[in-house]
């Protein structure tokens, strides 16, 4: 056994408590910066998947005002971004 006596025991024991609060302090700012870390990774893989899901319309956006500027023609193109209606301008006109 390590205390001899109670005073031993006493300091022992006190000093197991202060590492346990230290230990806690330390492991709860780890697995903060950790959670944060894992949100801001899980944000952007959302953003990124939005973009590649959108991707296609983006291109047949592109193509239609290409198109319109190749034929010479000032008139507005309208593409669908997000289920939401765009007018591009041709900058023709």
């Amino acid at each position: 056994m390590l205390a001899t006596d109670l005073s031993t025991a006493r300091d022992v024991a006190l000093g197991i408590v202060v590492g346990a609060v230290v230990l806690a302090v330390v492991f709860a700012v780890a697995i903060r910066w950790l959670v944060g870390k894992l949100v801001t990774v899980v944000v952007l893989v959302a953003i990124a998947g939005v973009v590649w899901w959108q991707r296609e319309s983006l291109l047949d956006c592109a193509d239609g005002v290409r198109q319109t500027i190749s034929a010479g023609a000032t008139d507005d193109t309208t593409c669908t971004f997000f289920g939401r209606d765009v007018t591009v301008g041709s900058p023709l006109g």
